[in-house]
């Protein structure tokens, strides 16, 4: 009798060092592994494998599916309970970044052994790309679970000079599968991006974006921090108004008369009546000078110094002593029904047109407690989903175009449905670091609109550094968040000449392909593009390539924004043509009018710093 020859087992890639890891086989229960050919490419010509581990159980199925060139779908469903860990490679060569959507992440390339970042429903999303030259990605990978926490690793292999992917997610049988989609295609990062959106679009559905929460916005934060009443939020109001702003978000502060700042005064959720007497009147006041009114909400925390933490102080995640506050737990339907009852006043009894909802990162908590008793939730990110669901419909039922700001990290598509605008996080007086937030936000932001973080300035900055400021925020919606009654003259011109240009090229700015230049150094150049205007911003002494017409008939415009200290933009042509060259000053004021005569080559044209060109070509 003749045995027949056994399948060989899967060959795994070379061993990458990580710290702690068993240098035995010693995990309890079946370790299960498997090689999946992904039908996929290298650059270098070699298939692309997946190597599949499988802890706790071996009845799982894969499927992979080719979607388009150089991209597959790979789906893999679970017969029995199994911790499914997924790994691929690429070869690193001509590698300049790696790109996520963390906050705290730079974009040099890390080495494998760092932890992986958990992803989850209120923290980041599960998406990366490996950037290599011409700022083409080499890889660009993404996961299909949006809402329970996905284990995401990458980084370098000293060992091969490879670069690894690792996906890490636990799979039941009544459960999601894990979906992976992985792009070798080679094209820009940010068109890979864009296609991964448009991948998780297919499952969300959106009600759409109120139209003032895409033009320019006032936040009382900087500004006023704490110090807010009625009168001080109308005077500001009214300014922000004439400036061009549609909508007013008012911060911490309203809820208390306590100006130490903290959390401790957080939870009631009741008017400070000293400085807001009359808050539906005040509504009403700041409505009839053209503002839609914001409200911010500090979603998680309970303050100890509130009515509400004796009742609710045995419902919490964890508490915060530096706050001076605890992290309510969402899996009580308690805590749920309290939220929402506080947070729709704004729109129910007070007439407001939105909420800005803080925080809800801080639900993220790593190892959550098991659920207590009396919860209705078994994990913290269902009783988040259920909370913010039964808000947002609690809200829409009241007012269908209703505003809700969420804020990095909490950006992933499993939030979409339940907000109309992502603001990039805290970052005061720091441009640099607001352009690149909100690039990153935009690369992934589906279809809210973007904000940019609250832009403030010293009262010493020239109108120019003004202009700096709003020109990094060119590609967002921003909000102003300065005492506009202190402003001179000439801050005044350069906030009102920018929010004009916000405002008159919204559709391209926010809505245009975005097309960042080198991760690796900060997003030196940004552009983004529309069916006949292009606006690009410079943030280097970059030159700036005309776009190519394409065969296109008719007037094509290109704003070229200049936010370097270099005057002198070098725009670069493929052919002879002549242009209407418009240069302004970072007030509006026009410098020059004259039409250039455009050779092959570089073509030089004086911008001053905080200054527009406006570059019209006619067929």
């Amino acid at each position: 009798m003749t045995t027949a020859p056994q399948p060989p087992a899967p060959q795994q890639p070379v061993p990458a060092w990580r710290p702690g890891a068993p240098t035995g086989d010693t995990t309890p229960g079946a370790v299960v592994h498997r090689r999946l050919d992904t039908g996929l490419f290298h650059s270098t010509g070699e298939p692309l494998a997946l190597h599949l581990t499988g802890l706790g159980g071996d009845r799982w199925e894969t499927v992979v599916a080719r979607v388009e060139d150089g991209v597959a779908l790979i789906e893999v469903s679970a017969a029995e309970a199994v911790t499914l860990r997924a790994e691929w490679r690429v070869p690193c060569v001509g590698a300049t970044a790696y790109w996520t959507p963390a906050t705290d992440a730079s974009r040099w390339l890390p080495p494998s052994w760092i932890a992986p970042r958990t992803v989850s429903l209120a923290l980041g999303a599960p998406v990366a790309s490996l950037v290599g030259a011409h700022d083409r990605a080499l890889c660009t990978a993404a996961a299909g679970e949006t809402a329970a926490p996905v284990r995401v690793g990458a980084g370098v292999v000293e060992e091969s000079g490879e670069f690894a992917f690792t996906v890490e997610q636990e799979l039941a049988p009544d459960g999601p599968p894990m979906r992976l989609r992985i792009d070798l295609s080679g094209r820009h990062f940010a068109t890979t991006l864009r296609a991964v959106t448009a991948w998780w679009s297919e499952d969300v559905e959106h009600p759409g974006v109120a139209s003032a929460a895409r033009m320019p916005a006032y936040s009382t934060w900087y500004s006023l921090h704490q110090n807010v009443d009625a009168g001080a939020v109308e005077r500001q109001a009214a300014l922000a108004a004439a400036l061009g702003c549609e909508s007013i978000i008012v911060d911490d502060g309203w809820q208390t008369a306590d100006r130490t700042r903290g959390y401790g005064h957080c939870g009631d959720w009741e008017p400070n009546t000293e400085a807001f007497p009359d808050v539906a009147g005040h509504v009403a006041e700041v409505h009839r000078l053209g503002l839609a009114y914001l409200l911010w909400y500090a979603v998680p925390f309970i303050g100890r110094h509130n009515h509400a933490w004796d009742r609710f102080k045995g419902m919490i995640l964890r508490e915060e002593p530096h706050l001076e506050a605890a992290v309510l737990d969402p899996r009580h339907p308690e805590v749920r029904a309290y939220l929402i009852d506080k947070v729709s006043r704004a729109v129910e009894e007070w007439g407001m047109d939105g909420v800005k909802l803080d925080f809800i990162d801080r639900f993220a908590v790593a190892d959550p407690p098991p659920a207590p008793a009396g919860a209705d939730r078994a994990t913290v990110h269902e009783g988040v989903l259920q909370l913010l669901a039964e808000l947002d419909a609690r809200l829409r039922r009241t007012r269908p175009d209703v505003i809700v700001e969420h804020r990095q990290p909490y950006v992933g598509p499993g939030l979409w449905p339940y907000a109309t605008m992502v603001r990039a996080t805290d970052c005061p007086l720091s441009p640099a670091e607001n352009r690149q937030r909100i690039v990153d936000c935009r690369l992934t932001a589906g279809p809210l609109a973007v904000h940019a973080d609250m832009i403030m300035w010293n009262s010493a900055e020239t109108p120019e550094s003004v202009a700096v400021h709003l020109v990094n925020a060119l590609f967002s919606v921003p909000q102003i968040s300065v005492d506009l009654a202190a402003q001179t003259p000439g801050q005044l011109a350069a906030l009102r000449f920018w929010l004009d240009v916000f405002r008159r090229h919204a559709d391209v700015l926010q809505s245009g392909d975005l097309e960042p230049a080198r991760p690796d150094l900060g997003y030196p150049l940004v552009s983004a593009h529309g069916d006949r205007t292009t606006v690009v911003a410079r943030y280097a002494p970059l030159p700036v390539a005309l776009p190519d017409r394409d065969g296109t008939d008719g007037t094509l415009t290109l704003l070229v924004a200049n936010a370097d200290r270099d005057p002198v933009v070098l725009l670069t042509a493929t052919r002879q043509e002549q242009a209407l060259a418009r240069v302004q000053n970072c007030r509006g004021e026009i410098l020059s009018e004259t039409v250039l005569d455009l050779v092959p080559g570089v073509n030089p044209v004086t911008v001053p710093t905080g200054g527009l060109l406006t570059l019209t070509r006619e067929h």
